[in-house]
């Protein structure tokens, strides 16, 4: 029995989609913790493949209990959508809960967000335009909607009364846009509350309760490391914590209960939208990750820009959330490479730096040190054990481990669930060196 927070260790789009659906199969609860619709994790069933941005990916598991925690933030709009898709599909999602002290994007949100951005310019940083950072900052200024409010039919039309109109003061007189109109707002929102209604609950009482009978709990992030709202590439970073520790605060947990931290890291980098990326790549290899990977984002449809592995930022990620097991994907991606190269370093005026610097402006100013290994020339994606895999493909991985200085659990080579390598289970199997033992491969 393990509770396992699972997290991006990078820029997020890692892949944390199929490995939390995998790991949902040991799992008897699965927890979003953080983030809203800019968030979009890519499961593929069969021949389905399934976007989602809310619901978490356990939803597939009938028997599995998946909760929305008090740290996202929840478009009743999108969530309802995604309801009504997984239905259509024959997926139940009565065992969806949602928490009462989650809070709700609102249209002026999403208004406010694209408008802000726009206004930007040159400065801007990247936002999905999906109201997420509003959100949060209403959330903080604490003049913000939960779900519990969305409950109460005569107390959300005294709140949203008065909070629409200060918002249409801001967007009259801050971005030049028309006002909202409250009472059409109250009624696509009560509406909204009917249908969420069976699904609420006091989610941090319902996690509490799953823990004390000893039930799998596994904690889903959203974005990544290098997003995060306090230890991420501030200001190009998302509006709430990714990291391990948030999901103490997005769950309402205390973190005696966290066993372990998976981190889940591409077997080489991304990034969508603004912000510094010392490994970028701007010629063939960076097209060609681009196609092989198919990195278009899941909520956006941006062009993901690509680069070499950063063993610097990946190295931070273990430091921020204390990881202690890794899962690499698409691997399958360098297939067809006869160099891979990985930043070990950073040159930052003539000076080697091995830790990620905290000053934006420095990391701009950051130069990769590399060094290059041998491609494996071969097709990797029919490997089912570390044993399949070819010897420099093998080697890569240790590498990596090496750097890192954490073992590999799980690797991916594809999308579909079957095209994965499981050396170990992080919930149910003893914490043990894995790829990463003096060096040696361990195939178990």
């Amino acid at each position: 029995m393990a509770n396992v927070v699972v997290i991006g260790a990078q820029w997020g789009d890692e892949g944390k989609g199929k490995i939390t659906d995998l790991l949902s199969r040991s799992a008897d609860v699965v927890v979003r913790y953080q983030g809203g619709v800019n968030a979009g994790h890519t499961v593929v069933v069969g021949e389905q493949t399934l976007k989602l941005h809310l619901i978490p990916s356990g939803i597939l598991y009938p028997d599995t209990q998946c909760i929305i925690g008090s740290g996202t933030v929840i478009d009743p709009k999108i969530l309802l959508g995604e309801v009504d898709m997984l239905e259509q599909l024959g997926i139940p999602t009565d065992h969806l809960l949602i928490s009462q002290t989650a809070h709700v994007t609102m249209p002026y949100h999403r208004l406010i967000d694209a408008a802000a951005e726009q206004q930007r310019g040159s400065h801007k940083i990247g936002t999905t335009g999906r109201g997420i950072g509003p959100t949060y900052a209403d959330k903080s200024e604490r003049t913000g909607i939960r779900v519990l409010d969305l409950m109460d039919p005569e107390g959300l039309r005294e709140q949203l009364t008065w909070t629409i109109a200060q918002k249409n003061i801001i967007l009259d007189k801050l971005y030049g846009l028309p006002p909202l109109d409250a009472e059409s707002v109250i009624e696509e929102y009560s509406g909204y509350a009917e249908r969420l209604r069976p699904h609420v609950v006091d989610s941090s009482l319902t996690i509490d309760e799953a823990w004390r009978k000893r039930k799998n709990i596994l904690f889903e992030g959203a974005q990544g490391t290098l997003l995060d709202l306090d230890h991420g590439t501030y200001p190009y970073v998302t509006s709430s914590n990714p990291v391990a520790g948030g999901a103490c605060i997005g769950a309402g947990v205390g973190p005696t209960i966290i066993d372990r931290v998976i981190g889940v890291a591409k077997a080489y980098t991304t990034r969508v939208g603004e912000g510094p990326f010392p490994t970028e790549l701007h010629g063939d290899v960076g097209e060609l990750l681009c196609q092989r990977g198919a990195e278009f984002g899941t909520t956006t449809g941006r062009r993901r820009r690509c680069g070499w592995f950063d063993a610097v930022i990946g190295r931070y990620a273990v430091r921020i959330n204390g990881i202690d097991c890794l899962a690499i994907t698409k691997l399958d991606v360098l297939d067809d490479l006869d160099e891979i190269k990985v930043c070990v370093a950073y040159d930052i005026d003539g000076e080697r730096c091995d830790h990620f610097p905290s000053s934006a402006r420095s990391f701009a100013n950051c130069q990769p040190i590399y060094k290059s290994v041998p491609g494996w020339k071969q097709s990797t994606s029919h490997c089912r054990s570390l044993d399949d895999l070819p010897k420099a493909a093998l080697d890569y991985l240790k590498f990596l481990a090496e750097l890192m200085e954490v073992p590999i659990a799980i690797v991916s080579l594809g999308a579909s669930r079957d095209q994965t390598i499981i050396v170990e289970d992080p919930i149910h199997g003893p914490k043990r060196a894995l790829l990463y033992a003096n060096g040696e491969a361990s195939a178990q």
